[in-house]
């Protein structure tokens, strides 16, 4: 058996329907399927007896513990040569087991993973989503399957690895959130070798309404200061500008109430001095100042929702996907920025040294 593909799932049986019903599809057959029952309330486990006799397909229940530990636990009983870990809430095309075999049989690498990109059944706010989440003008396109990248880190939605080393390294660390990330760094520092596999993309419908994403995000931000707590060469510049961007967004959200402030009191004493004359109404210096500094603090807002709205429009090809893709894009910055400055102050200004999550139920609810 070449090839183990890791599902933990959580509550989500109609997800792993649809994601065994695409393993069916696999144009290579070379594969078993583990599935890790994390604890659900809503097992899965009729929807996989639904498929079992179309698949090797092997099913495990455990206490909930987490994603991390619950790919740990079928990585344990798997025995295939590469493992391959999938959310839940993935769908496959046809050929992306082909695309995986295509790529190591042509350049062999340690660990690899792939893009992911919104199908077009997804609900427009999974497509917006999707878009803040792989857009140049919101994470740089780091997770939208760019090829120039210097070192890639896979993500768990889609991420293999030779099982030989995932049993080396331990596997995935017992952290909430970023635990992919941590191991992906710690393929990185063992020496092995790890690559983007372009082809090998999946549909992944990521969160299903703008809280969920918020709660994601942010809890994606104070992992990031996690990681730089274990992995202190870890944070680089770009992971600052989520947190700049918040702060930005904030300033210039108090300088829009103070332009309007201004506007509304003096513009008050404008219309009550041009009851007193002949002529009509004179805008007062004060005025005019608060004017301008509510558009210069509306300005730069404007301007990049703008951006996002073409952008989106022009990739999802909807008006509806593009004006939710200017939300879901705020959520996705602020998210993370406000994530990563409460997890900064705590953990570096207040010096917590207990790892920290905002969000300590499980963030699907």
């Amino acid at each position: 058996m070449k090839y183990s593909l890791i599902i933990p799932v959580y509550n989500r049986p109609d997800e792993v329907g649809e994601l065994l019903a695409s393993l069916e599809t696999q144009t290579l057959k070379d594969f078993e399927v583990v599935v890790v029952e994390d604890g659900s309330t809503e097992p899965c486990l009729n929807v996989v007896n639904e498929h079992a006799s179309r698949l090797a397909l092997r099913y495990f229940g455990k206490q909930n513990s987490g994603p991390g530990q619950s790919r740990n636990y079928g990585a344990e009983r798997s025995q295939g040569e590469y493992l391959i870990v999938l959310d839940s809430d993935c769908v496959l095309p046809p050929g992306y087991m082909q695309a995986v075999d295509d790529e190591l049989r042509r350049e062999p690498c340690d660990a690899f993973g792939g893009p992911d990109r919104a199908h077009r059944s997804f609900t427009p706010v999974q497509k917006a989503i999707n878009y803040s989440m792989t857009s140049f003008f919101t994470t740089g396109g780091i997770r939208g399957g760019k090829k120039k990248l210097d070192k890639f880190y896979p993500r768990s939605f889609n991420m293999g690895i030779r099982a030989g080393l995932y049993r080396r390294l331990g596997g995935f660390a017992s952290m909430r959130f970023g635990e992919d990330i941590d191991f992906s760094i710690r393929i990185f520092d063992s020496g092995a070798s790890c690559r983007l596999f372009p082809e090998a993309w999946v549909w992944h419908k990521r969160r299903t309404d703008m809280k969920k994403f918020f709660k994601q995000v942010h809890n994606s931000g104070i992992a990031r200061i996690n990681l730089w707590k274990r992995h202190p060469g870890s944070l680089k510049p770009v992971h600052l500008l989520p947190a700049v961007f918040t702060v930005g967004v904030c300033f210039l959200a108090v300088l829009l109430l103070a332009g309007l402030s201004v506007v509304g009191y003096s513009l008050y004493g404008d219309i009550a001095a041009s009851r007193l004359g002949d002529t009509g109404v004179v805008l007062s210096g004060w005025t005019i100042a608060g004017i301008l500094t509510s558009a210069v603090a509306l300005l730069p807002v404007v301007l990049f929702s703008m951006l996002i709205f073409m952008d989106s429009l022009l990739r999802n090809r909807s008006l509806r996907v593009a004006w939710l893709s200017v939300w879901s894009s705020f959520i996705q910055l602020t998210g993370y920025g406000s994530g990563f400055l409460r997890a900064w102050w705590l953990r570096c200004v207040c010096s917590r040294n207990e790892e920290l999550q905002a969000f300590r139920d499980n963030f699907y609810k």
